[in-house]
C-alpha cells in the first residue's frame, strides 16, 4: 500500500496547474524538436537546463520527462513521412513507415506510432511503479559476458533479417563496426584510425552518420533517381486505422513493450537493440511478409507498431537504473542525471527515501505525459501528413537545411558537415546497389560496446573463450544466436534436397 499512497501523492503534485503546464510545454517542445533531424531529446534537455534554474525541481523534471517522451515520438514522425529519423532508435520505423507513406498510408502509420507509444509508455510506467527495485536487482546480475552475448545476438539478427541477403547485411554491419572503431580506444586510451585528423579523435557521432545515411542520402537519391521510380509519395488515402490495422497492431504493441522494457531496465544502454529485435520478431511472426521492406510491398504496419512500442517502453525502462542505481543508460538519461544533480539530488537506492515526493511526482507525470502526447499528436496527424503535399524539390531542400542545422548544432564543426555529406553519398551508393543502411548504424553504436565488454569478459575469464557458454544467461543467448544464424540455412538446404527428391 505504500507504493499506491506514494503514487497518489505524486499525482497530487503532477496534476497541479503549474506542473501540468510544464508537462504540456515539455511534450510540445519535445515533439517539435524531435522532428528536426539530429536534434534529439538529449540535446533538447541540455539546452533547457540553464533556463530552468529558477524553476522548482518537480516542475523542471516533469518538463524534462515531457521533452524526453515528446522527442521520441517526434523522431518517428519524420521517420515515417520523410525517411529522416531524428534519433537512431527511430531508424527501424523509417523502413516500414516511410514505405507506408509512399503508398498513401501515412495516416495509419502515424496513428499506430502514437497509440503504440501511449500503450507501451503506460504499461512500462506501471512496471516502473511496481517493479523498479526488483528489476534493478536482476539487472545487476548482468556482467560483461551477458552484455557481449546480447550484442552478438543483435548483430546476427539485424544482419540476417535486413536487406536482400545476409551477405549484404553482414557487409553493412562490417562498415558500421569499422566506423565505430574510429577515435579513442576506450580501454587503452590511444587514438586509432583517425588518419591524423584531430576532429576524429573523439570518434564519429552516431547522429551524424544516421542523418547522413538517412536524411541526406534520401534527399540526394530522390534528386538523382526520382525519374526512375514511380511516384506516389504524395498520394494519400484514409488517415484512420482500419479494423485490420488495429488487429495487426495490437499484438505488435504488446510484444514491442515486452521486448523494450527489459532492455531499457538493463544498465547496458540504448533503445536500438530492442527496436531491431522487435522488428525482427514482427517480420518472423507476420502473416504478410511480402509487405515488409526491402520488397515492393505497401509497408507492414506491425513493422511500425512493434518497434515504436519497443522504443517507448525502453525509454521508460531506462528510468529504472537511473532512479534506483544512478546509472544513465542513454545520452538523455545522462542529461537527466545532470538535471537531478543540479538540484542537489543524487539518483540511487536512497533517492526514494530522501526525495520521495519529487521521484513519485516524476513517475506520476509519466502517466500524465503519455495522455498529453496522445491528445496532442492524434489530432496533428492531418497536419503532419500535409507535409507530403509539399513539392519534392522544396521538401528535400528543407530536409537538407534542417539536417545541416542539426549536425552543426552538435559541435559547431564544419568538418562534421563535410563528413555528413560524404556519408550521404555513401548512403546513395548503398541504396543504389541494394545494401541495407540500418546495420551500419547498429554496428557503429554497438561495436565499441561489444569490444569493451569482450575485453572485460576475457580478462575476467583469463582468456577462456568458453566463458560465453559457461555462464547460464550468456549461454542461452549464444545458443539462440547460433540457431538464428544456422537454422534458416539448414532449412533452405533441406528444402532444396526435398525438392530434388520429388
Amino acid at each position: 500500500m505504500d507504493i499506491w499512497a506514494a503514487l497518489l501523492a505524486g499525482f497530487s503534485s503532477a496534476l497541479t496547474p503549474v506542473n501540468l503546464a510544464w508537462g504540456f510545454t515539455g511534450c510540445l517542445l519535445g515533439t517539435m524538436i524531435g522532428v528536426l533531424p539530429g536534434i534529439g531529446p538529449a540535446l533538447t534537455v541540455a539546452m533547457l537546463l540553464p533556463l530552468t534554474t529558477k524553476v522548482e525541481p518537480t516542475g523542471a523534471l516533469i518538463m524534462f520527462a515531457g521533452v524526453y517522451y515528446g522527442a521520441m515520438f517526434g523522431g518517428s514522425t519524420t521517420s515515417i513521412l520523410l525517411n529522416t529519423p531524428g534519433e537512431s532508435s527511430s531508424m527501424v520505423t523509417a523502413m516500414e513507415g516511410n514505405l507506408m507513406a509512399k503508398n498513401g498510408r501515412a495516416g495509419p502509420a502515424l496513428a499506430t506510432a502514437a497509440i503504440g507509444s501511449f500503450v507501451a509508455g503506460t504499461i512500462a510506467t506501471v512496471l516502473v511503479t511496481l517493479f523498479a527495485p526488483t528489476i534493478a536487482n536482476f539487472a545487476l546480475r548482468f556482467g560483461p559476458t551477458e552484455y557481449f552475448s546480447i550484442i552478438v545476438l543483435a548483430f546476427v539478427t539485424v544482419s540476417a533479417l535486413l536487406g536482400s541477403s545476409m551477405l549484404r547485411g553482414m557487409a553493412s554491419l562490417g562498415l558500421g563496426l569499422s566506423i565505430g572503431l574510429v577515435g579513442m580506444d576506450s580501454v587503452s586510451g590511444f587514438a586509432r584510425y583517425t588518419l591524423g585528423v584531430p576532429e576524429l579523435i573523439d570518434g564519429i557521432e552516431v547522429v551524424l552518420v544516421a542523418v547522413g545515411l538517412f536524411a541526406v542520402a534520401e534527399s540526394l537519391y530522390n534528386v538523382l533517381y526520382d525519374g526512375q521510380e514511380e511516384g506516389g509519395m504524395h498520394r494519400m488515402s484514409s488517415l484512420r486505422m482500419t479494423t485490420d490495422d488495429w488487429r495487426r497492431s495490437l499484438p505488435a504493441w504488446i510484444r514491442g513493450t515486452a521486448i523494450g522494457f527489459p532492455f531499457g531496465s538493463i544498465p547496458a544502454g540504448g533503445a536500438e537493440i530492442p527496436t531491431f529485435l522487435s522488428y525482427a520478431a514482427e517480420r518472423k511472426l507476420s502473416k504478410h511478409p511480402e509487405e515488409f521492406a526491402p520488397s515492393k510491398g505497401r509497408g507492414a504496419i506491425e513493422g511500425v507498431a512493434g518497434p515504436e512500442a519497443a522504443n517507448n517502453a525502453s525509454s521508460t525502462g531506462a528510468l529504472v537504473p537511473l532512479l534506483t542505481l544512478g546509472i544513465p543508460t542513454s545520452a538523455t538519461a545522462a542529461v537527466l542525471l545532470a538535471a537531478f544533480q543540479s538540484y542537489n539530488l543524487q539518483p540511487g537506492p536512497l533517492l526514494f527515501m530522501t526525495s520521495s515526493d519529487i521521484v513519485w511526482g516524476l513517475i506520476a507525470s509519466l502517466y500524465v505525459g503519455n495522455v498529453i502526447l496522445l491528445i496532442l499528436n492524434l489530432p496533428l496527424v492531418r497536419v503532419w501528413v500535409r507535409l507530403l503535399t509539399i513539392p519534392k524539390h522544396f521538401l528535400y531542400a528543407g530536409i537538407l537545411v534542417f539536417a545541416t542545422i542539426g549536425v552543426y548544432a552538435m559541435r559547431q564543426s564544419t568538418f562534421d558537415l563535410l563528413l555528413m555529406f560524404a556519408i550521404g553519398w555513401v548512403g546513395v551508393a548503398m541504396r543504389r546497389f541494394d545494401f541495407p543502411v540500418a546495420p551500419v548504424i547498429v554496428g557503429m553504436i554497438l561495436g565499441p560496446m561489444a569490444e569493451k565488454q569482450l575485453r572485460l569478459a576475457l580478462g575476467l575469464a583469463q582468456g577462456d573463450w568458453l566463458v560465453f557458454f559457461k555462464q547460464p544467461i550468456s549461454g542461452v543467448l549464444m545458443t539462440i544466436t547460433i540457431l538464428v544464424l544456422f537454422v534458416p540455412f539448414f532449412l533452405r538446404k533441406r528444402g532444396i534436397r526435398l525438392g530434388e527428391d520429388d
